[in-house]
């Protein structure tokens, strides 16, 4: 107390020094820094030091004004601040110190990264190197082996005075076999001996070197593989006579192998190639790429060295590869490592060669109609535009469809499946997302009147998939959020900024499946996300562009596995619905629910639709019902009921009017009211689409697929003429020639037949148990030929106006399934291809393989469906990376081939197509491989269906 008089008494009299005065001013400014410094450890500090310290400070400062004159200015500032001020300072060092080193240890730790990261890619490259050097040995290895065999016994064409004959032509088989044409091992590219057929085990051991030699000579052959023929006998035989009669030239019989073999050392290139094969060893790309395992000959399975050589085969591919031999008039070319010999017709041998281009036709596909939609997994992909038209999607096509008028446009931008969609607030632009394939996954803002593309956004910032897109709505449609569905990441775009747009921002939107992602109506920076046990909140600061995020609050006994739609109310409350069929209102401004109306479904809610009115509509994924509410979320009493094969209602949009758009998980779109009973105006299939079959007499057409149902269509109305259910998995279908008659081939062997009009069933029948992949009538209606999963060609003949089928063989011999076949005009023959693109010509009466090349050689085909034939040798691509052939299908009036391949693209040429560099052009429209094309019987109009992506495509020619 006396300490403290003092100092007020100095504080106030006039004999203090300056000196003095200034220094405690000073001393009293750092104590208050310092005190507001160490606020924190201050008050933290023990209470018992507190304690000790004030008695010091009492005792010394008492002391001190018994002995000087001014003990308060030296007192105060002292003792507490210089221990709390040491103390943080060696506290501050050590931290720093500590970080310093952590830094440097972070420092060091990224460049070891770096550098191993480097050494990784040192020595991925080192290994690909030595793979090469590997193999290249490898190769001289084998050639040295090869070289050094004892060589095969050889037969030779001479006449008894020594005089060599000139060789005969090569008899063909109707079964190629890929050692066919094989060239053998030679020192110079002129000295050149013929292998014989018969050659020992050791010779077909060591003739594994035949898939790097050059393939510009065809003098040396394999085994030709003929599946009713024994395995040839390992002892050379007498050879057959030449073949010089009118009969022309025929394969060798089962028991006499007759391979003309030359003698000749110096005999003429016999071969023309579009390309000139002199590299002894592969490319790294035609070493690496196997696409489709061979499954070989039925020759080489006898052989006990055949898979051996199978393995060791050569993987050419394509019409690259193409060489032709005038004195034969077969072309021979490659795909996926099988020989595949094609034979020229007559008409052709004289003028035929491979430098000829084949010009692209003049006519042209035009999209003409889409049957089908996508409601099975989209959600919010209908809506209804200003022009009256409503948009969808299905496959890689945007449909706008103009119901009372009764046409079709479309936007054909996207290349894969595309997955949703949003109209912006000027109801004239529009956002779809695809996923990804030939193209990364992107969204595309396009012009819906022009159908002009305006904007690519995202090509490379997304993985797998666009999931959920959405335009702002309060600032005028400026924004588009966006959800990848691998990541889960949500990002907002300034879409309108350049041709690709910018990116915002991105974040993580959740761990968990994002069902729909949408800008509040009324504040411009709000976005709301639902999904699996989720609803969240988005902020968009409009300074630093982050987003930030607030999580829906659930009552404990609500919360539901997913939040499956959502919706905005006039006021601006949130409405969602749920898998418990419940509906939740979250007031405006709120992240906790307001208001819940439980079990207005039973099961899942798939779609709320807000009205012009503000009224409510809910749409049921279980019980497909559709119920109303009135804007203070009251039921008003209507409700309507869909029959069950329509499905579930997927999604709920405003129409005409009164009129309301349904879309269904049945790929099905309905328009009506509940005055009224909704109308079915689109129809599709729900799974994988197979058949396809057009009417010969009708201009009609039938699809059907793995959902079970035949749909008989309508190509002048657009419309289903009629459906039914077949009871199973449907994989083929045809008419008959006169069109009377439908047959369907199933998946587990059955075939049924049926009449075209009443839909009366006239017999099922059974062949094996595997899937019937190819129903054909030959021409006269006379027989009916099968193709089936189990490698078999069924043929019947056709008795009773179709009510009789009578089974005259199987056609054994491809070793793999049967995937096309044609008959031919007389309805005597039938040339085939299996999904290893063999091809193999049979007697349809016998039921046996064909081998007279003279007579296969101007036989007239009365279709062109099979994709390995002379008339459509140049639909396959060059090299081994040009998709795979799936379909293929000519004109009835001979002037038009169309493909279809695995990468959905449909490809127009002039028919025949015979020259291996043929031009075409090429549409875009299907997600999936494209599993058949067909034209109609005025050939005006060319059909595909996409397998997975469920749809038709009708095109016109222009």
């Amino acid at each position: 107390m006396e300490a403290t008089m003092e100092v007020h008494e100095l504080g106030n009299g006039n004999d203090i020094p300056d000196g003095i005065i200034c220094q405690t001013a000073d001393d009293n400014a750092n104590l208050n820094l310092d005190d507001n410094d160490n606020m924190n450890e201050a008050a933290s500090e023990d209470s018992g030091m507190s304690s000790v310290d004030n008695q010091n400070l009492g005792a010394e400062g008492v002391g001190l004004s018994a002995g000087h004159s001014h003990p308060g200015l030296l007192v105060m500032p002292t003792s507490p601040v210089s221990v709390t001020t040491a103390s943080m300072s060696a506290s501050d060092d050590m931290i720093e110190n500590e970080n310093e080193m952590l830094r440097d240890r972070v420092s060091d730790l990224e460049k070891r990264v770096h550098d191993q990261n480097d050494e990784i890619t040192c020595l991925r490259a080192t290994l690909a190197d030595c793979l090469r050097r590997i193999n290249g040995l490898e190769l001289n290895k084998s050639h040295v082996q090869v070289s050094n065999l004892q060589q095969p016994r050889m037969r030779r064409d001479v006449t008894d005075g020594g005089m060599q004959k000139t060789p005969t032509r090569r008899p063909m088989s109707g079964t190629y076999s890929s050692q066919d044409f094989n060239g053998s091992p030679r020192t110079t590219h002129e000295a050149v001996n013929r292998r014989a057929s018969y050659a020992s085990n050791r010779d077909k051991l060591g003739s594994k070197t035949n898939l790097y030699q050059s393939t510009s000579s065809l003098h040396t052959d394999g085994q030709s593989s003929n599946s009713m023929s024994p395995a040839p006998s390992p002892s050379p035989t007498t050879p057959g006579p030449r073949h010089v009669s009118p009969g022309g030239h025929r394969l060798a019989q089962p028991h006499t192998p007759t391979r003309p073999m030359s003698a000749s050392m110096g005999l003429h290139k016999k071969w023309s190639s579009t390309s000139d094969f002199r590299d002894l060893s592969p490319g790294p790309n035609q070493m690496s790429i196997n696409r489709r395992p061979n499954a070989g000959s039925l020759a080489s399975l006898r052989s006990p060295f055949g898979s051996q050589q199978n393995l060791n085969r050569h993987l050419r591919h394509g019409t690259k590869d193409a060489q032709y031999s005038p004195e034969d008039g077969i072309v021979r070319m490659y795909l996926r490592g099988r020989t595949v010999n094609l034979i020229c017709p007559s008409s052709q041998l004289d003028t035929y060669s491979l430098a000829k281009v084949n010009p692209a036709p003049h006519h042209k596909l035009k999209l003409e109609w889409v049957y089908g939609y996508r409601g099975r997994d989209a959600r919010a992909n209908l809506h209804l535009l200003p022009t009256g038209e409503m948009t969808y999607f299905v496959a890689a096509v945007v449909v706008l469809y103009n119901v009372e008028e009764q046409t079709q446009r479309h936007y054909l931008g996207h290349t894969q499946d595309i997955k949703c969609m949003s109209v912006h607030p000027n109801k004239l632009l529009i956002a779809s997302g695809q996923a990804a394939g030939l193209d990364r996954p992107h969204i595309r803002i396009w012009n819906s009147v022009s159908l002009q593309t305006l904007h690519v956004l995202g090509m490379g910032d997304f993985e797998r998939a666009i999931c959920c897109i959405s335009f702002s709505k309060a600032d005028g449609g400026n924004l588009l959020v966006v959800v990848d569905e691998t990541e889960h990441n949500i990002s907002v775009w300034d879409w309108s900024r350049g041709e690709k747009g910018h990116k915002i921002t991105e974040t993580k939107c959740s761990t968990e499946t994002v069902v729909a992602a949408e800008f509040h109506p009324l504040e411009g920076r709000t976005i709301v996300t639902v999904g699996k046990g989720f609803v969240n909140f988005w902020q968009l600061d409009p300074t630093s562009f982050t987003l930030s995020r607030k999580t829906g609050i659930f009552d404990q006994r609500d919360k539901p596995k997913y939040v499956t739609c959502l919706a905005f109310s006039f006021t601006g409350d949130v409405i969602t619905g749920d898998s418990n069929g419940n509906v939740f209102i979250w007031g405006r401004g709120y992240n906790a629910v307001t208001k819940v109306m439980r079990k207005v479904h039973d099961g899942p809610i798939f779609s709320i639709c807000v009205l012009k009115d503000g009224s409510i509509i809910t749409g049921g994924g279980k019980d497909s019902r559709i119920v109303k509410f009135d804007t203070m979320y009251r039921k008003t009493g209507l409700e309507a009921q869909l029959p069950d094969h329509l499905g579930s209602i997927r999604t709920l949009s405003q129409g005409k009017g009164s009129q309301l758009l349904l879309g269904t998980t049945k790929n099905s779109i309905l328009t009506g009211n509940f005055d009224l009973n909704f109308q079915e105006i689109m129809v599709g299939h729900v799974s994988d689409v197979w058949a396809l079959a057009s009417s010969p007499s009708q201009p009609q057409f039938i699809s059907a697929g793995h959902d079970r149902m035949i749909h008989l269509w309508d190509i002048l109305t657009h419309s289903v003429v009629w459906s039914n259910d077949v009871g199973e998995q449907a994989q083929s279908a045809c008419f008959s020639p006169d069109g009377e008659v439908i047959v369907i081939g199933t998946v587990t062997g059955k075939w049924v037949v049926l009449d075209a009009t009443t839909r009366e069933v006239f017999g099922v029948h059974q062949d094996g148990s595997e899937p019937v992949h190819v129903a054909k009538f030959s021409p006269d209606g006379s027989l009916l030929a099968l193709g089936s999963r189990d490698n078999a060609i069924y043929t019947y003949q056709v008795k009773d106006n179709y009510r009789k089928f009578s089974r005259l063989g199987r056609c054994m011999g491809h070793s793999s399934f049967v995937t096309h076949l044609d008959w031919s005009i007389d309805s005597q023959f039938i040339q085939s291809n299996s999904a290893e693109n063999e091809l193999m010509y049979w007697s349809a009466a016998v039921c046996r393989p064909v081998r007279d090349i003279d007579i296969l050689r101007d036989i007239e085909w009365a279709t062109s469906d099979c994709v390995v034939s002379w008339t459509s040798l140049g639909i396959w691509g060059e090299t081994l990376e040009s998709p795979d052939v799936v379909t293929a299908s000519g004109s009835r009036n001979k002037e038009l081939l169309a493909s279809g391949d695995n990468s959905g693209r449909i490809r127009l040429y002039s028919y025949p197509v015979t020259q291996p560099k043929s031009l075409c052009h090429t549409y875009t429209g299907h997600s999936s491989q494209v599993t058949k094309v067909t034209w109609m019987a005025d050939s005006t109009r060319l059909l595909s269906v996409g397998g997975k992506d469920t749809a038709i495509l009708q095109w016109s020619l222009h």
